[in-house]
Parts: structure tokens; C-alpha cells; sequence
């Protein structure tokens, strides 16, 4: 007789990819941080029927004390003492035929709580930053007010150690005379988190365009010197932006556009 044996296939399913959630046959793995807050799972039965569909589980390494066997249980995060931000690993062990739910895995997801310490601008247009109270790491977008709104002009990456993080960045779209800056952090709850506003003067002249203000355009606008700028059609929709000395508007349709250039504001013709 000839006997044929079966393997089961292992199946990877993403369910938070941003946490680093993943789950296989017998497995739920979880990744991310600590934020102070606790994990809830929903627990069915087996599929026999008999006892319910977790048997162990583990964060970072170590098998937790919390009662499984009910249909709804808590992983106790504060049990294991951790740091706010530590890193996190949590192992669900279940049977095969089932599979229990965490509901609310994004407690784990990199959260914005950083604190400034210091912020300021040199005169060579170097952002410099010292914050402490990062808990996971998050990209800050840096943003500059001009044309009399807060325009993003630059990101890094945040290094999420709770403790100290150093930054010095190179700024591209410092202006003539004063200058306004700012950095934010969102999270996956969409709520920005800024800093305090840092303030440098700049000698640089002011920037000037050609053809000028209303004049009519055929292939480019050339500018004084590199510059953040921006063009908007007749309907208020951005057509065209970035940081350059000449910006070939060619391909524009014929009609009035609107230029943000440098700290002024004005039109010109296609």
C-alpha cells in the first residue's frame, strides 16, 4: 500500500503591514511598540468544538500569564515592564482549524509624542533640531510659511529614540529677508504634531522673474536665482511646482496663470 502524505501549506497573510502584523497557519505574529496600552483578542472555539482556538502566548520571548481559555482575552503589556517606545513581539499560538481576531493591533503603531528641546535656523540655511519623548520612528515633514500659508518644503526620517535625537538638515528655499519655520509629525491617528516655529533673517536679494509680473510667456520663466515656486491655472488647480532657476512652461495651455516665486506673488500670460 501506498501511503501519501499531505503537507499543509503555510499561508502569510498581512493583516497590519504597517506594525508589521503577519499571521500563518498556527501562528498571529505582531511587531511594533509599546504606547502604554494593552491588546484585546477575540478567542473562538476550536472547530471540534472542544476548548478554545489560542493555546499560548508570547511577548518578546516570554509566555504571558493571562488568562486564554475564555472567549475574549487581554495581553497584559504592562506586565513586562516595558519602556514607553521599547520594540515589541507578540507570538498568538492557535490550532489550525481556527483563528482568533485582535482588534485593536494599531496600539502598536509608531505614535508621534517627540518633544523639542531646541530648534533653530544658521545662517547657511542648516535646520537644526534636538528632540527627546520619540517612541517610534515617524518621518518629520519640514514646512516653511510663504505666500501666506504653511508650504512643505523638505522630510527626514525620525529616529524614534525617546531619550535624545540630534538633526541638522540642509535647507534648499530659504527666502530673502525673514524666514518662518516649522516641523510636524502625523501619525496613524492623521493628527499633526508641530514644533515651535523657527525664525532666521536672510540677506539673500529678492528674487525677480522674467517676463514679469503680467507680461505674456512662450516657452520658460527664468528666475533671478533658484527658488520654490509654484503655478496655478484660471480654476485654482496646481499645475507645476518645485525649486529651479528656469521653469519651461511650454507645454501650458494658452490662458492666465498664477506664479508663487521666492516671497512674491504674481501672473503671467500663455
Amino acid at each position: 500500500m501506498i501511503r501519501f502524505i499531505t503537507t499543509r501549506a503555510t499561508i502569510l497573510l498581512t493583516i497590519l503591514a504597517s506594525v508589521g502584523v503577519s499571521a500563518k497557519a498556527g501562528t498571529i505574529l505582531l511587531e511594533g511598540n509599546y504606547h502604554g496600552k494593552n491588546l484585546y483578542v477575540q478567542n473562538p472555539f476550536a472547530s471540534e468544538g472542544v476548548g478554545f482556538c489560542t493555546f499560548e502566548v508570547k511577548v518578546n520571548g516570554q509566555v504571558t500569564t493571562d488568562e486564554i481559555n475564555s472567549s475574549a482575552f487581554e495581553i497584559d503589556l504592562s506586565f513586562f515592564q516595558l519602556a514607553l517606545g521599547s520594540p515589541v513581539e507578540i507570538r498568538i499560538s492557535h490550532k489550525d482549524d481556527c483563528k482568533p481576531k485582535v482588534v485593536n493591533p494599531e496600539v502598536l503603531k509608531p505614535m508621534s509624542t517627540f518633544e523639542v528641546a531646541s530648534l533653530g535656523i544658521t545662517k547657511e540655511g542648516q535646520l537644526k533640531m534636538t528632540t527627546t519623548n520619540e517612541t517610534g520612528k515617524l518621518p518629520y515633514v519640514i514646512e516653511q510659511f510663504r505666500w501666506n500659508k504653511w508650504v512643505e518644503v523638505g522630510e527626514f526620517e525620525g529616529k524614534g529614540d525617546p531619550e535624545k535625537n540630534n538633526y541638522e538638515i540642509q535647507l534648499t528655499t530659504v527666502h530673502s529677508g525673514p524666514n518662518r519655520f516649522r516641523v510636524k509629525q502625523v501619525d496613524h491617528r492623521s493628527k499633526p504634531r508641530y514644533s515651535f516655529e523657527a525664525k532666521v533673517t536672510s540677506p539673500l536679494p529678492e528674487v525677480t522673474f522674467q517676463p514679469g509680473d503680467g507680461k505674456k510667456v512662450t516657452d520658460a520663466i527664468n528666475f533671478s536665482s533658484a527658488t520654490l515656486y509654484e503655478i496655478y491655472n484660471a480654476y485654482g488647480n496646481i499645475v507645476a511646482k518645485g525649486v529651479d532657476k528656469r521653469v519651461d512652461v511650454s507645454g501650458l495651455e494658452k490662458g492666465t496663470y498664477y506664479l508663487n516665486y521666492g516671497i512674491q506673488t504674481a501672473t503671467f500670460k500663455k
